[in-house]
């Protein structure tokens, strides 16, 4: 039985990849030639491509916003469902969004796309992918080929998820050499243009009222010191978990009279653990009540582990401090463009005691200007006009 069970798994994994092929190879840039022919580009459309989620993340939501009010483009939307969705469901995504770029004059995503990268994109039409994190963090693409998180080598060469950009916005000088490599991009294609979304912390009056919201949602908030607890994502990204490693009551005892947490979990993780309804007055989870643009305006003190959500919060020059309790494992899983405890702006701790004793010593323990050396150098470019740079650059 053993034997016919090993059979039958290669014999499902050769037809996997067969189908793959199929569909990568052959199907998609079939049906997208067919969709181009006859159908001439429209100067002013413009097609945002979500990968992913049901609408549009908050890396393209602004630049959406922001072209959709200049009245100037025809704006179209695509969303492909990408690892969870399959079978037929994907390949009608996939249809979609091929008809709609195929008469598209640029396309706006970002994230990694093997779809994208397999068309036969014709040279009337513009690429740009606004990424969606800041600074270069964890490695991510070609840089994690051969490690537990990424693909090999030879996979990521024959179905690459970075081809056919013209443009990769980013946040600073700094970190291009890093783009370039996790894209396996020639030089010119990464640019320091800024982050669209950065744009938005630049807004006093957003800013201002992002603080208001958190006390519609959490009005226990109010009069309090608000921490923001935001974790990255473990494993692959189909079956993403969150960190479960803060004891709620322990916290609540030490911190309720000063403080409030709330936490916002990656957008991966379905099913992130459970806070205690009863210590609902001092901790939430509000990732799906707030966006991370509301709770990074909002914070005092931001904690998380390796998340590129900490480039953006370094605009604000606040305390943040770096639960690295699994520190090993990450580095095994998946790596670091830069030396960890180096690159921090803030202090790392292991341990829940360590933890909590940062958070009552914050003050004397909170160093402004290496947060500011932090912010220049990996967030330059981002000033509050990085939007119309990036469209500026749509011929």
């Amino acid at each position: 039985m053993g034997v016919i069970r090993t059979i039958k798994r290669a014999v499902i994994k050769r037809l996997k990849l067969i189908y793959k092929h199929y569909r990568y190879k052959i199907y998609f840039p079939k049906l997208y030639r067919q969709c181009c022919k006859d159908n001439p580009v429209q100067e002013n459309k413009i097609l945002f491509l979500e990968m992913r989620f049901d609408k549009l993340s908050n890396s393209m939501e602004y630049m959406y916003h922001v072209m959709e009010q200049s009245g100037k483009y025809e704006l179209a939307t695509a969303h492909l469902h990408f690892n969870f969705s399959r079978g037929r469901e994907f390949t009608e995504n996939v249809k979609h969004m091929i008809r709609e770029l195929a008469t598209s004059r640029c396309v706006i995503l970002d994230e990694a796309s093997i779809v994208l990268s397999c068309l036969p994109l014709r040279k009337e039409t513009m690429a740009i992918n606004l990424w969606h994190g800041c600074g270069a963090f964890k490695k991510f693409g070609r840089s994690t080929a051969e490690l537990k998180f990424g693909a090999s080598a030879a996979t990521l060469d024959k179905y690459p998820n970075y081809g056919n950009l013209d443009v990769v916005t980013v946040s600073s000088p700094e970190v291009i050499w890093a783009y370039e490599e996790a894209m396996n991009l020639p030089k010119g294609i990464v640019q320091a243009t800024g982050i669209s979304r950065t744009d938005l912390f630049y807004d006093e009056e957003f800013v201002n009222s992002r603080r208001e919201k958190l006390y519609e949602v959490m009005p226990e908030a109010r009069g309090k010191k608000v921490i923001l607890y935001a974790p990255t994502f473990r494993g692959h990204v189909a079956s993403a978990t969150s960190p479960d490693e803060i004891d709620f009551y322990r916290f609540a005892k030490e911190l309720g009279d000063e403080y409030v947490l709330v936490c916002k979990h990656h957008p991966f993780v379905k099913f992130p653990p459970e806070i205690p309804e009863e210590l609902s007055s001092f901790a939430r989870n509000l990732t799906q009540e707030l966006t991370i643009e509301d709770l990074l305006c909002s914070a005092d003190i931001c904690i998380s582990d390796y998340s590129s959500l900490i480039f953006e919060y370094s605009l604000f020059e606040k305390p943040m401090i770096f639960y690295a309790y699994d520190y090993e494992d990450y580095c095994d899983w998946r790596g670091f463009y830069y030396d960890y405890f180096e690159l921090t702006p803030g202090p790392v701790v292991k341990t829940q005691d360590e933890l909590l004793d940062t958070i009552h010593h914050i003050d004397e323990r909170f160093d402004r200007q290496r947060v500011i050396d932090f912010k220049n150098k990996f967030m330059g470019s981002c000033d509050g006009h990085a939007t119309e740079r990036i469209i500026s650059l749509i011929k």
